[in-house]
């Protein structure tokens, strides 16, 4: 698959709309564009097969099923690992296990965009510092929004633009040279990281009161025979009315 300009352009913009800190997407209340199952959906639409685009999505979402950012730590850009995996995942043919391994070493670049960017960002901190001396709130606002976001745009869009117009041909040469033993091992690889990310998410819902809805649900799905739409929407139902029967409102506990 040849992606266009057009279309390298646009998944640019669906990695941008991804970042930590894009107000865009986050005031409809929502960062869920960030995630490798959203995203990888987004660039399938641009590439043609919104339904591959998905699988690709859903299999590099695995390994970062327990990525957490705190305190504007970004450990891992899972943005960037949706966009360009998928894209490239798509553009060369490999298959989604690949596409893994090739997604986790691009979400690392990804955190290098994000510390130059933030870098940058200084410079209109120490400008909006200078604007409050002199009691300019117009301009503050100003610097507070548009020049962080005009270069976050700039170090999102291009760099994920370039790799996905011109970073389809190269990976396709080189998982053709690694046909054989090295594209196996690869894959079994790319087979071990989606293991590796739902063990740190089942570390995390081992905690007090937790881990026995986790049992409840397995044994539903295993033993109901319902499909897991049905159990997914029941499941959202218990946690709304367990929610409301057990936390108190203004409770920060």
């Amino acid at each position: 698959m040849k992606i266009q300009l057009w279309q390298a352009f646009l998944i640019g913009v669906v990695y941008y709309l991804g970042q930590m800190g894009t107000p865009w997407v986050s005031l409809a209340g929502t960062h869920d564009i960030m995630r490798p199952l959203v995203n990888g959906c987004l660039v399938g639409c641009i590439l043609g097969n919104p339904v591959e685009g998905t699988i690709y999505g859903a299999a590099i979402q695995l390994p970062f099923l327990a990525w957490i950012g705190a305190g504007g730590s970004v450990p891992m850009d899972t943005a960037l690992a949706g966009t360009l995996g998928t894209a490239l995942g798509m553009a060369s043919g490999v298959s989604p296990s690949v596409a893994i391994t090739l997604a986790v070493p691009i979400s690392l670049i990804g955190t290098m965009i994000w510390v130059l960017h933030m870098t940058v960002d200084i410079t209109f901190v120490h400008m909006a510092d200078q604007a409050a001396a002199e009691g300019k709130i117009n301009r503050i606002n100003f610097l507070h929004v548009w020049p962080p976001q005009i270069t976050m745009f700039i170090f999102s869009v291009v760099p994920a633009m370039l790799a996905a117009y011109f970073g389809a041909g190269p990976v396709k040469l080189i998982i053709s040279s690694l046909n054989g033993t090295p594209l196996h091992v690869l894959t079994v690889i790319g087979g071990l990281l989606p293991a590796l990310g739902i063990a740190m998410n089942l570390q995390a819902m081992t905690a007090k009161g937790t881990i026995v809805w986790f049992i409840l649900g397995f044994f539903i799905a295993e033993y109901s025979g319902m499909s897991i739409l049905p159990i997914s929407i029941f499941a959202a139902i218990i946690a709304y009315v367990f929610t409301r029967m057990t936390v108190k409102e203004g409770d920060t506990e």
